[in-house]
């Protein structure tokens, strides 16, 4: 992560036999909030799934376990068409 810049704190990748592909997460120090004073009280959350998962489903835990006063979302389709 040298090259953008960035601190690697941790790298966690699973292979899935029979060519299933990779998942993976790295946390990075640059992608702790909050960074500056104008991100406190701010929380953001990437949750990418396939399959049959229903997403949006993890919207209500993050809602009870954080209570926030505001939530906005964006969702961004990705992979092979």
């Amino acid at each position: 992560m040298n090259e953008a810049g960035a601190t690697l704190l941790h790298i966690h990748l699973h292979k899935f036999e029979d060519g299933g592909g990779i998942s993976g997460v790295a946390v990075l120090a640059e992608a702790t909030f909050p960074s500056t004073p104008g991100e406190k009280g701010f929380a953001a959350f990437d949750v990418f799934m396939c399959g049959d998962a229903e997403p949006r489903k993890a919207l209500e835990v993050f809602k009870r376990a954080f209570e926030p006063g505001r939530v906005v979302v964006g969702e961004h389709k990705r992979g092979v068409v």
